[in-house]
């Protein structure tokens, strides 16, 4: 073989295994492909970008009050991520879920967690590292106060862990710009009804609102 043979070959492998290098690199930003969890409700589905919660993204959720279904909400969806074998993690709720109700909405007790961080940088370490764990397919968090940077590294988390992480704020942090990719307002009107209000959605178009009978959610979790 000549010279300039030889030379043909040996760049030709180069650039073989330049473009396996490249190939190697874009799967590795990639990472496996998103799942989505029905919320459990058709016309919240229809608004919510895949058609249902989408891990790899942080969810905030801005309830108007305590107790309106602000948990509720999220039961079909926890419920088949505890039947795949991953977990479900809370971190510093404001109130201990009552066992019997979480079984009866179809949750395997034994993938539930309950962390009881403290300090508002205790309970963001804390849903940063579950976000990140693979283990766990959504990670509930309530922090005292938070900032986008550190939102957007629960975003960094849970696309690493690809996971789904539903932040818990103020109802006034709807007035606030965030990076994350789905926002949420939620109110209950006078017979129960859970008005969902979308207050930002990525991929899908914002300034909607839907409403969830208390019987279509708690059906859907069963």
């Amino acid at each position: 073989m000549s010279a300039s043979g030889a030379a043909t070959v040996t760049s030709s492998a180069r650039a073989e295994k330049l473009e396996q290098l490249a190939r190697l690199c874009r799967n590795g930003r990639e990472g496996p492909p998103p799942r989505v969890e029905p919320s459990g409700s058709v016309n919240l589905d229809a608004v919510l970008p895949g058609g249902g919660w989408q891990s790899g993204t942080i969810v905030e959720l801005m309830p108007m009050s305590d107790g309106i279904g602000e948990l509720r909400l999220l039961m079909p969806a926890l419920a088949k991520i505890t039947h795949s074998e991953r977990h479900v993690a809370m971190i510093a709720p404001p109130y201990i879920p009552f066992a019997p109700a979480l079984l009866r909405h179809g949750l395997r007790l034994e993938h539930f967690w309950i962390i009881r961080a403290q300090s508002a940088a205790d309970i963001l370490w804390s849903a940063e590292q579950t976000l990140r764990c693979k283990s766990f397919g959504a990670v509930l968090a309530w922090p005292s106060a938070i900032r986008d940077r550190e939102v957007r590294r629960l975003q960094l988390a849970a696309e690493a862990g690809n996971s789904i992480g539903f932040v818990y704020r103020s109802p006034n942090a709807a007035r606030e710009s965030s990076p994350a990719a789905v926002r949420l307002r939620l109110q209950a009107d006078a017979v129960g009804q859970l008005n969902i209000d979308i207050v930002k959605c990525r991929g899908a178009r914002a300034g909607m609102s839907v409403g969830i009978a208390p019987e279509l959610a708690t059906a859907s979790a069963e």
